[in-house]
């Protein structure tokens, strides 16, 4: 799309082309072709007789454009009308805080990953951030533990087009998965292609707020104790085995509605993944 005196014109359309007309409904994602500004649509509001469209991106960073041409959808190019039903549209929001995307499909996944220690790792961040990671195409998948995490890197391959992300509990200096994560940094290809980051807490249960449950801090339990036991059983729930461990976390990751259930220490890392996994390789 190209503008000059006469007006927009589609350089990827025969001449003559008529541009179809999307009105600006709840959620849609723009892209204004002169700034590169990708957003949902917030509002719509009127301004010296002209229609303003209010775009949000993901970060929830706002930006006001005139209706009309010179917009992308799916790539390609539009006219954008103002909505029928409406003056003004409020966008819904997604757990995750950022605007929900109305009637938007999953996106092929990339080759790139979120890596998380374990089941309870990606079921935490599914549910509250599973609406942007299906936007994105991005996968998540548990390791099962980061012992062998340079040898999985390793096998991974990563590069430019093929990155990794990586959530480590209890990443704090001095650890051992602090020493993991550095012999992992050192595989080939993952300097610039594989950023690992962690959260202080012993389990991705700590990264729930306590007020959530209930309780004003989580409980101590003895290093002798098995944590995830000693939670169960400082709550007064069943604890004697794995599926005592699975019902407990069923009940836990029901009380997250939203990513206000959640500490900011695994609010901000989680963020900077999916950004390190979305912006654009230079």
């Amino acid at each position: 799309m190209s503008y000059d005196q006469w007006g927009p014109q589609d350089l990827s359309a025969p001449v003559g082309t008529v541009l179809p007309e999307v009105p600006a409904a709840q959620g849609l994602v723009l892209e204004d072709v002169q700034s590169g500004w990708v957003g949902a649509v917030v509002r719509i509001e009127k301004s010296g007789g002209m229609h303003i469209v209010v775009l949000e991106d993901r970060r929830g960073r706002t930006k006001s454009f005139q209706l009309g041409f010179g917009f992308l959808v799916d790539g390609r190019p539009v006219q954008l009308v103002a909505p029928r039903t409406s003056k003004t549209v409020t966008a819904q929001r997604t757990a995750s805080g950022s605007v929900k995307v109305a009637g938007m499909r999953a996106q092929v996944a990339r080759a790139s990953r979120i890596w998380v220690e374990g089941k309870h790792d990606a079921e935490l961040v599914e549910k509250v951030w599973g609406d942007d990671l299906r936007v994105e195409g991005i996968v998540v998948e548990p390791l099962h533990g980061v012992d062998d995490l340079a040898g999985l890197v390793r096998d991974f391959s990563p590069g430019p087009g093929r990155r990794l992300g990586i959530l480590v509990d209890h990443l704090v200096p001095n650890s051992k998965e602090t020493r993991i994560a550095a012999e992992a940094m050192r595989t080939p290809g993952a300097r610039n292609n594989v950023l690992i980051v962690g959260h202080p807490y012993v389990d991705v249960w700590q990264a729930i707020r306590p007020q959530v449950l209930g309780i004003g801090a989580w409980p101590q339990v003895p290093r002798t104790v098995e944590w995830k036991v000693g939670i169960l059983q400082a709550f007064g729930w069943p604890h004697q085995g794995p599926a005592d461990i699975a019902i407990g976390w069923r009940r836990l990751l029901g009380s997250v509605r939203s990513y206000a259930d959640l500490e900011p220490a695994l609010l901000g890392r989680v963020e900077e993944v999916i950004d390190f996994l979305t912006v654009p390789v230079s």
